[in-house]
């Protein structure tokens, strides 16, 4: 059963949440954050979305580029300390950034590091903020067909995340789950990885395909913009049917 509003989790009332929706769900797949409104509003759970937001300074800094990450990263900050509530973020790779990046930052910055934790305690991963926040694993959501998960780098091994968005699939009426073989290999994404070296991102992006089709899945869930439009980019190329969709979409489906 889906609870009524208010959530009450770990002595308190949930009752607004922000949602940093990330740049590539802005601009390419506004259809992921509608979810993850539809999602919290069907748990009673009002959702906020401070206008300022921008980038998060993910690419700058993990190019290496820390001089011009830090503005982007200050500017988040300013715009979320202002704000009250748990933040959600549809990206592992974007909340990493904010929980583990911010505060890697600013380590020697005695003014701004304190002012960047308090930011990193409060962000979640959206299945994170799901099964572990929330104590949430069934959503009643529906899907017909066959599902397998693509579990993106950072999501996996930046925050340590894949219980959760597997035990939420696991719930979704109607579905087949299947294994995606080598599911842990990096699609060939990677952000700016994929510029950097596009022969080797060209080639992961290949075994990647070939694993999907494997599965005989028509869908490949993922929790990262980023891997989905790479993903759905190669599919394109080659002409392929199957689809990828990311799991917030799947879960918002009844």
């Amino acid at each position: 059963m889906i609870p009524q509003k208010p959530v009450w989790i770990y002595n308190e009332f949930v009752t607004t949440v922000q949602l940093f929706v990330t740049c590539l769900v802005a601009s390419f797949h506004p259809q992921t954050g509608e979810a993850i409104v539809s999602i919290l509003h069907r748990l009673g759970i009002d959702v906020d979305f401070p206008r300022d937001q921008t980038c998060c300074g993910q690419p700058n800094f993990n190019a290496g580029l820390r001089a011009s990450a830090r503005p982007m990263a200050e500017h988040t900050i300013k715009v979320f300390e202002k704000t009250k509530g748990d933040i959600v973020i549809p990206s592992g790779s974007c909340a990493h950034m904010i929980k583990h990046g911010y505060p890697e930052l600013f380590q020697d910055d005695p003014i701004w590091i304190p002012r960047a934790q308090a930011v990193a305690s409060r962000v979640y991963e959206f299945t994170e903020y799901l099964v572990d926040r929330l104590g949430v694993t069934d959503l009643g959501a529906r899907w017909n067909g066959t599902l397998t998960y693509h579990p993106s780098c950072h999501t996996l091994r930046g925050m340590g995340i894949d219980r959760q968005p597997r035990t939420l699939l696991a719930n979704v009426k109607g579905a087949t789950i299947v294994d995606l073989p080598n599911a842990e290999e990096c699609c060939g994404f990677g952000g700016i990885f994929s510029m950097e070296h596009p022969e080797l991102s060209a080639e992961w992006l290949k075994r990647k395909i070939a694993n999907l089709e494997a599965t005989n899945s028509t869908t490949l869930v993922v929790t990262e913009a980023g891997c989905r439009m790479h993903i759905a980019g190669g599919l394109h190329r080659q002409r392929k049917k199957q689809r990828v969709v990311h799991i917030a979409e799947v879960l918002a489906n009844q």
